[in-house]
């Protein structure tokens, strides 16, 4: 499935002040697609611990040297590291009125310390701050599997194409540059059932802990997009109005 910048969808509900959202989901469930859509009807942006880890890389930070030593080791960053870059994300101006979180907080330990870190923001500032939600998009397994090995990428414009779903015109070539599309070597059933394994082992103990606290909604991803987006809407008004 492909990311769209732009949508046709009725725009969300101005009253609402979206605050913060974890996007949950399965590899191939389409949250990319669904996280543009929501910055687009919300006006907020979605944070990405890649993109914070390779901005602070690229800029020197103290932050960003001591993960690239690590990383240079083959180490993988600690929690320590990521939850400081997130936490001075944070306090970005951009992020006033809401963010979507992608890809973070991955564990109970992330997530425990961000919950503290955003009462701790709250009482620095001294306003009232929204309390993280977590909206998970469900596809069946069988249905992801599909979709991920039937996805094939041009390498030049980007598009995606899906050879079950969403097929080129003419097989195995990009309808708009005529190059030949790829296959990416993680789109295999074997990488597939891997990733699910380690998504369902991080993901469980996040899921709960946020659904011990009325914080936690699941929506059906199988759907048109234009439906997953206003269900995710919904249950994103359902959280916040059960918070007040």
């Amino acid at each position: 499935m492909t990311s769209e910048s732009a949508h046709s969808s009725a725009p969300a509900d101005n009253r609402l002040l979206p605050g913060p959202i974890l996007l949950l989901g399965a590899p191939g469930v389409g949250k990319g697609t669904q996280a543009q859509r929501l910055m687009g009807d919300f006006g907020i942006p979605q944070i990405s611990t890649g993109d914070i880890l390779r901005d602070n890389i690229a800029r020197g930070t103290e932050l960003g040297r001591a993960a690239k030593s690590l990383m240079d080791q083959g180490q993988l960053v600690p929690d320590e590291l990521v939850n400081g870059m997130v936490g001075s994300r944070l306090t970005q101006p951009d992020v006033r009125r809401g963010y979507i979180l992608d890809g973070y907080p991955r564990t109970l330990g992330q997530a425990e310390w961000l919950d503290s870190h955003l009462i701790s923001l709250e009482e620095d500032a001294g306003a009232v701050s929204l309390p993280l939600v977590a909206i998970s998009i469900k596809v069946d397994e069988q249905e992801l599997l599909r979709r991920i090995t039937g996805r094939r990428i041009c390498p030049v414009c980007k598009t995606i194409y899906n050879i079950h779903s969403k097929p080129p015109r003419k097989e195995g070539f990009c309808d708009n540059e005529g190059s030949p599309l790829q296959h990416r070597s993680d789109d295999t059933e074997q990488a597939f059932t891997e990733r699910m394994k380690a998504y369902n082992s991080l993901t469980a103990p996040v899921i709960e802990h946020y659904s011990r606290q009325g914080r936690f909604r699941e929506v059906d991803g199988s759907r048109a997009v234009e439906e997953v987006t206003a269900s995710i809407e919904a249950a994103l008004r359902h959280l916040r109005q059960a918070g007040e």
